[in-house]
């Protein structure tokens, strides 16, 4: 057998046969000449090294062998593995299907499972993976294009960027309740010059927007810092005494409604700053991943956070 020479052509020639009952009516239905047809035939014999049709007993036409009908079979589920092929590439060129990839930094992880569940029913025909990581790593995968499109808190500067605001995001002072500042309603800079800050590492989206603000009410003057890698890290650490954190206010939502920690009366807080929806400019989205863009933008933040 010589199964490398088996063509389309030859297989639906077969099938033209066998739903025809001849050549020249698969001929005809072909717009092929019934000599053309009877080649395609023959090639197909040749590459199996059997024969696949047999004359009907009046001479009428031809009918196909055990053998003829083995590969009619065959020939038919090639036919629809390729309509369903064709369906699904027509669907995912249209972005009705695909596969697409979001970036959240870490601390939009706190609403980005409900934000994909969110998706995977506006989007159903679309598988939505979630990529979560620091500020930069997401940087890093936008780069290498490991994800299709990112939600961060401020749009980086290289790679390039299209970046589109989704929604707010508050950040504040937090403490404990028992902490000696909790309850004072009008804090100064000089109430925070001996307290330790709980801090995410260097180059933490939320490092940054802390390190700014600290230099704004500080006049330049340096805290003490702890570096601690995860927010929930700071978290228990803020609750359990360990000193006073600046976060982004959607990721304790639950601390703050169960009064484990509170927010502190810091002068100029909190900040609010929004959550970008970002992919690089180098090229155009995908069509999946342009219908996940423009369903995330749809819903104009709310699967965000309700701040208390």
């Amino acid at each position: 057998m010589y199964l490398d020479a088996v063509t389309l052509k030859q297989l639906r020639a077969l099938a033209a046969v066998a739903r025809h009952g001849s050549l020249s009516g698969a001929a005809q239905a072909l717009r092929l000449t019934p000599p053309a047809v009877h080649s395609q035939i023959r090639g197909l014999e040749s590459a199996f090294g059997v024969a696949l049709l047999q004359r009907a007993s009046d001479t009428a036409g031809s009918q196909l062998t055990v053998e003829g009908s083995i590969i009619l079979d065959a020939a038919e589920r090639i036919e629809i593995a390729l309509n369903r092929a064709g369906q699904q590439v027509t669907a995912v060129a249209q972005g009705q299907m695909g596969r697409v990839t979001v970036g959240v930094v870490s601390t939009a992880k706190y609403f980005a499972p409900r934000l994909i569940k969110t998706l995977k029913t506006l989007c159903p025909e679309i598988e939505v993976a979630l990529r979560v990581g620091n500020r930069y790593k997401i940087i890093r995968d936008l780069e290498l294009q490991a994800v299709d499109i990112a939600i961060m808190g401020r749009p980086p500067r290289a790679p390039q960027v299209e970046a589109v605001p989704v929604g707010p995001h508050p950040h504040s002072l937090l403490a404990a309740p028992d902490h000696p500042l909790a309850g004072v309603t009008a804090l100064s800079a000089a109430d925070l010059r001996n307290e330790t800050f709980l801090s995410r590492e260097e180059g933490s989206g939320t490092r940054i927007l802390m390190t700014r603000y600290l230099d704004r009410i500080g006049d330049g003057q340096i805290f003490n810092l702890v570096v601690m890698d995860s927010n929930e890290t700071i978290k228990q650490a803020v609750a359990a005494g360990l000193g006073i954190a600046f976060l982004s206010l959607h990721t304790v939502q639950d601390e703050l409604q169960s009064g484990r920690l509170l927010t502190l009366a810091a002068p100029q807080l909190p900040i609010e700053r929004h959550w970008f929806l970002v992919h690089p400019s180098v090229m155009p989205l995908r069509p999946a991943a342009q219908r996940v863009h423009e369903a995330i933008t749809g819903l104009r933040g709310t699967f965000l956070p309700r701040s208390i």
